[in-house]
């Protein structure tokens, strides 16, 4: 096996758990999926930049993890610690399904985490009772989702492909029908209020116990050396798409030049390198595959 091979092959067992199950985006033909969204609208383009999506994802995990209810949910019912792949193969599944899926491969993705959220609640270290079905912690931890994929594409997709200000307001609004599916409300759908959503919950945020732990465990992932080594890169990059306060919440402590000047060049370096492994995507292709069928059916 090839370099190349070797590269798809360790990446995709990483974060799809090696099957892609094909069918879930190419069948049926003409479905348009849940979200309606065709090659080129924003959500598309977001969620289908490797580099960005990697990075974006590990700052959305550091993000979230500041909230204290979200972060004691994951603290006493996640598994990540213990299968740390197999809970990125989930949120992968999950992100592709609903983004590139049919509407019946997003509807079950959809279901089964309505599912697992009813057995999510307890108490948290502060006393405090908690449900991941909690329609304000959804949409906190959307919204943290979301605006860190947006930082991930905007730092790392070509200059040409990054989105500007309406399209930016345009993946807020592509996105919202996944949060609100599972509950969600009040669900930000331009930039503004995004950002508004966030100062409106940062008096309640803060680093538990729970949430540096997780930071610190996020930091030394991977199953091999050279799995820790691409980790390490993309987590320093990940740094840099937090808000100020947030880096200064957890403890991090990079500054602007290490930032600007080391941490985006490596993960731009990586980025390529995976991009180059990987080829192009055969989830995105089998979903333009079913969305032209609609096209070859229509009148």
């Amino acid at each position: 096996m090839g370099l190349r091979e070797r590269i798809a092959a360790e990446l995709t067992a990483a974060t799809h758990g090696g099957d892609l199950r094909l069918d879930r985006y190419a069948e049926p033909p003409g479905d348009p999926g849940l979200l309606g969204i065709a090659p080129g609208d924003p959500v598309w383009r977001v969620h289908g930049q490797a580099t960005g999506m990697l990075t974006g994802g590990f700052a959305a995990l550091m993000l979230q993890s500041l909230h204290p209810l979200a972060m004691a949910g994951v603290d006493q019912h996640s598994d990540f610690r213990a299968d740390p792949v197999g809970r990125l193969n989930g949120t992968v599944r999950f992100v592709t399904a609903t983004t590139f899926g049919s509407s019946a491969a997003a509807r079950e993705a959809i279901d089964l985490v309505l599912r697992i959220h009813t057995r999510v609640h307890g108490t948290a270290p502060d006393g405090r009772p908690y449900r991941a079905d909690d329609p304000d912690l959804l949409t906190w931890v959307h919204t943290a989702e979301v605006r860190c994929f947006l930082a991930g594409h905007q730092a790392y997709a070509p200059r040409r492909l990054r989105l500007g200000p309406a399209e930016c307001d345009a993946y807020y609004r592509q996105a919202a029908p996944v949060a609100e599916a599972l509950g969600a409300r009040g669900v930000p759908r331009t930039s503004h209020e995004v950002e508004r959503c966030l100062a409106r919950l940062r008096p309640e945020l803060r680093a538990t116990p729970a949430a540096l732990d997780s930071v610190l465990f996020l930091r030394g992932f991977g199953r091999t050396r050279r799995e820790r080594l691409v980790v390490g890169r993309l987590m320093n990059a990940s740094v840099g798409l937090l808000p100020g306060w947030a880096r200064a919440e957890l403890g991090i402590r990079r500054p602007a030049p290490v930032r600007a000047g080391w941490d985006r060049p490596l993960a731009t370096a990586v980025g390529r390198v995976l991009q180059w492994g990987l080829g192009p995507s055969r989830i995105q292709a089998a979903a333009r595959g079913r969305l032209a069928g609609a096209r070859r059916e229509s009148p």
